[in-house]
């Protein structure tokens, strides 16, 4: 390096401590760091360096889910590679065009993506080193089949042929290049060429090279690299079942989607996590289960709302922030005017639970959370009343508060939907807390609302554990949590009802105890 005075290391500094700051779930200290190291860039002159930092900025906001904010120094990276061929710094402007394709596609540019990782292979053809070669021929091959993906879903059928026909050429180049991967990169390689062959319609080719690496990355690959496997392999699956008419084939491929959004959840990919749900309703709906299509189409739909309004809010924050107007002190107005409070139960609704949420310090101690679901409840607003719906709902919440622990808090999230949020709960502890409410519910009586059934709910719980210094692994975010939870509420849907689910299902009799 040149110095610690020089601007354009400077910017890198602070990228870094972006990237770390993300890492820790540190929001405040991402904008910080994001911010110092655009204003060192600003004073920097343009070159395929400031290009890469800008790339390389665009994708710390876009995985801190600043979707706006991205986009616009993808923009400017963009523009500036333009600018260059390849002989000034050319390794610098390969790496731009590779996390310029990364952030593109995260932020559902698919074209645009491809764009940047066949110009990235292109400068990479004429660098010595073979290991930059097979990462552009990896990243192309990954960018030409989910493009490819997209337009099949779009109806595009015959342009979607032709990009997985460019990704198996870019795969099987890759195959031909000098350096021996790492594995992982290699297990990515295997299941890209597959998932490529799946959309160049050649099904039974595909499915035995996915099963196989599918079974390596269960036993050797990382949380993320094994939910994009199961995600590749369920597509497979699904399409199996419906040209073949194999139910059981549609049925491991849900089962393979629900392991996808979890692992997708954890890892924070929000982006494909959305993609899984959105899959899965219409997988559910193909195999004539409505209700589960709904359920998951909802959570579709709810956190892609939740995407657009953080996008909403960040334009807000940047125009103060650039034409120093006072509407930052406005929208804090109006939010402090908007309830936090359930008007039919008296429960926290769900802004209180994602402000309560947010202001957790996971990992300092245990934490717990349970979705609960009221069973059949549409039934009970059709065949007898939406009063009675009301009734069931504020009796629900009662016992939900009634039977909690001290300490525990009880919000509404949504519709029939409640959440129980359990602090210094290990998972043991919470089911038997749950498994406790779930009782209440189930023998409270029903009698004079005269309904075709007793209530009963479903409970889907998720925990993390208290991480010490030291100890490996990330700290579980509250949303992965939620969603974990989500999908246990899920499992128990369709394990009949009436019952609680949880990763380590029952606990020993000594937690009840200490529960």
């Amino acid at each position: 390096m040149t110095g610690a005075d020089d601007p354009y290391w400077a910017a890198w500094h602070a990228a870094f401590t972006a990237r770390v700051r993300l890492a820790d779930a540190d929001p405040d200290g991402v904008a910080e760091a994001v911010t110092a190291a655009r204003e060192a860039l600003d004073t920097c002159h343009s070159s395929p360096g400031t290009a890469l930092a800008l790339a390389y900025l665009a994708h710390v906001e876009v995985s801190a889910d600043h979707v706006d904010a991205a986009m616009l120094m993808a923009v400017d990276a963009s523009l500036l590679t333009e600018q260059f061929s390849g002989g000034e710094e050319p390794r610098a402007l390969l790496q731009a065009h590779r996390w310029l394709s990364l952030t593109l596609a995260a932020l559902d540019l698919e074209e645009l993506a491809v764009a940047h990782a066949t110009r990235g292979h292109a400068v990479a053809a004429t660098l010595p080193d073979a290991g930059d070669r097979w990462q552009m021929l990896l990243l192309s091959a990954q960018r030409h089949v989910e493009l490819a993906q997209t337009l099949r879903r779009r109806g595009e059928d015959v342009r979607a042929r032709e990009l997985a026909g460019e990704a198996i050429a870019a795969a099987t180049a890759a195959r031909d290049v000098d350096p021996e991967p790492e594995p992982a990169d290699a297990d990515l390689l295997d299941v890209v060429q597959a998932w490529a062959l799946t959309c160049a319609d050649d099904l039974d080719a595909a499915l035995g090279p996915l099963r196989r690496v599918r079974r390596h990355v269960q036993a050797e690959g990382g949380l993320w690299l094994r939910g994009y496997t199961d995600l590749a392999l369920a597509r497979l699956l699904a399409r199996l079942a419906q040209r073949d008419g194999d139910e059981a084939s549609g049925e491991e491929a849900v089962q393979l989607m629900v392991d996808a959004a979890g692992a997708f959840a954890s890892a924070g990919d929000r982006r494909r996590y959305r993609q899984c749900l959105l899959e899965l309703g219409q997988n559910s709906a193909d195999l004539g289960r409505p209700a589960e299509a709904l359920h998951w189409l909802e959570a579709y739909r709810a956190d892609t709302g939740r995407a657009h309004a953080r996008g909403r809010e960040l334009w807000a924050e940047m125009f103060v922030r650039r034409s120093r107007l006072r509407e930052a002190e406005r929208q804090a107005a109006l939010l402090r005017r908007h309830a936090l409070e359930d008007p039919l139960t008296g429960l926290g609704n769900r802004r209180s639970a994602e402000r309560r949420l947010g202001a957790l310090q996971l990992g300092e101690e245990p934490l717990a959370l349970a979705v609960v679901d009221v069973d059949r409840f549409k039934a009970v607003n059709d065949e007898a009343s939406h009063s009675h719906g009301d009734v069931v709902l504020q009796r629900v919440a009662d016992l939900l508060r009634e039977h909690s622990r001290n300490g525990d808090e009880v919000y509404r999230w949504a519709g029939d939907e409640f959440l129980v949020v359990l602090p210094t709960a290990t998972e043991a502890q919470a089911v038997v807390v749950m498994e406790r409410l779930r009782s209440a519910v189930a023998a409270a009586d029903w009698s004079d609302l005269q309904l075709g059934e007793p209530v009963t709910v479903s409970v889907g719980v998720a925990s993390a554990p208290a991480v010490t210094d030291g100890e490996p692994g990330p700290v579980v975010g509250w949303r992965a949590l939620f969603d974990t939870a989500d999908l246990h509420l899920f499992s128990a849907k369709r394990g009949g009802r009436n019952r609680v689910r949880a990763p380590g299902g029952a606990p020993p009799a000594e937690e009840e105890e200490n529960a």
